[in-house]
């Protein structure tokens, strides 16, 4: 499966913006996806996730109450909502999708990543 993540750009801090995976080649709606993050010289970190069906997501601390996560299988989309960004959230931000079950991975999959930049 291809995934093409957009959406990133430039934010002042307490602003919104929602990021967009798209997801093609594949039967999107068995798949477990993701959103991860590095920022620079950092580690990738896990952000969130979401079940195949919508029903059940998972945040890190970090993002808790900030971040939602959602997803249309009719799509083939996964999006993530951000609001109240912080200058900490600066990162590149990618799209994974699973084929089985794991919150943090592993993921098969990984799109191309966009740049979430927040200004303080």
């Amino acid at each position: 499966v291809q995934l093409q993540a957009s959406g990133g750009g430039f934010v002042q801090a307490g602003g919104s913006l929602r990021l967009s995976c798209a997801a093609s080649g594949g039967t999107f709606s068995s798949y477990f996806m993701g959103w991860f993050r590095q920022a620079p010289g950092k580690e990738r970190e896990f952000v969130t996730a979401i079940t195949r069906g919508g029903g059940g997501t998972y945040y890190a601390d970090s993002v808790k109450g900030r971040f939602t996560i959602s997803r249309d299988n009719a799509r083939n989309t996964v999006y993530l909502q951000m609001n109240s960004l912080k200058p900490e959230d600066t990162a590149v931000y990618y799209c994974a999708a699973a084929r089985s079950f794991g919150v943090q991975g592993p993921y098969d999959y990984w799109g191309q990543g966009t740049l979430v930049t927040v200004s303080s």
